[in-house]
């Protein structure tokens, strides 16, 4: 990999020699961290995502494992954090505490990870459990917000207690004056059982007025939403600031010219992109990140 250290193996060793002996050294990290504040009028963010190990999704692409080393995504997420215009880490709270001893979130936003009890191809992948980050923890490990996803499938009694979890979250965080992420999708089940998460613009649209109404107040709330296709008409569906996701694509530049078309929109503060960068398919994660740094930067005031 023409951009990656090599191997920070003995770095890595010391992470697992402080968890054993050491534990207390995350909050201690946690609570030395030098934090940065939240986007200024006109400012976009670029927001590396770290939270998929946690669901089960290992893959990228055509390499059903290519997350499956901790190692390696460590020297990846290093990399992309260190990478001029990059603004912060959203992590489940392993990646997170990983990062934090490593030194890694100095100056950085960073967002925890809350719901990961869906996992992948499971029978209860919508009844998507809140097993990561709390509000609580969040604002104890002085972290700046808290991400959670939802999938809406009507066809799915589980779906009501995703949104009552959910609902309850935005909550939790608002009254800590703390950003909620709220990454929802309209979904449903294919012939085969697998859960597909409908991409059409209409289908975006209605997964955006339910997740803007969740919870007491929605004066914390911010999306976390696709790039599709009439996003003009996506956006006039909500006045929350939305963040753009990465996904995984198949065709990495013809993701790009979507993020840039979307992240002209007033609404659009930037962007969340985990696999698409940290995975790309020449392995130059460097050159990745910072050709998304430059399409966020282009629309910052």
């Amino acid at each position: 990999m023409s951009d990656l250290t090599l191997s920070r193996t003995a770095g890595y060793e010391r992470l697992t020699q402080i968890r054993a002996t050491r534990p207390e050294e995350i909050a201690e990290a946690a609570a030395r961290r030098q934090r940065r504040g939240l986007p200024g009028e006109g400012e976009r963010l670029l927001i590396i995502a770290a939270d998929h190990t946690a669901r089960g999704a290992l893959g990228v692409r055509d390499r059903p494992l290519a997350m499956a080393g901790r190692a390696d995504l460590l020297d990846r997420l290093q990399v992309a954090l260190s990478r001029p215009g990059v603004d912060g880490i959203l992590a489940s709270p392993d990646v997170m505490e990983d990062l934090l001893l490593l030194g890694a979130l100095e100056g950085k936003l960073a967002f925890g990870s809350m719901n990961r009890g869906g996992l992948l191809g499971s029978v209860f992948e919508v009844d998507d459990r809140f097993t990561g980050f709390d509000a609580a923890s969040i604002d104890e490990m002085r972290l700046d917000g808290g991400k959670m996803l939802l999938r809406i499938d009507p066809a799915d009694p589980a779906t009501a207690v995703t949104l009552e979890s959910c609902a309850r979250a935005v909550t939790d965080l608002a009254r800590r004056r703390l950003p909620a992420m709220v990454e929802p999708f309209w979904a449903r089940r294919s012939e085969s059982g697998a859960l597909r998460n409908d991409l059409s613009p209409e289908a975006v649209i209605r997964a955006i007025s339910v997740a803007q109404a969740l919870g007491t107040t929605s004066a914390y709330t911010w999306l976390k939403i696709p790039a599709v296709a009439e996003m003009e008409r996506v956006m006039a569906a909500t006045t929350l600031p939305a963040l753009l996701l990465g996904g995984d694509p198949p065709d990495i530049d013809a993701a790009y010219a979507d993020w840039d078309r979307a992240l002209s929109l007033p609404g659009v503060r930037g962007l969340v992109v985990g696999r698409a960068l940290l995975y790309p398919p020449d392995d130059d994660v460097a050159k990745a990140v910072d050709n998304a740094a430059a399409l966020v930067r282009e629309t910052r005031a």
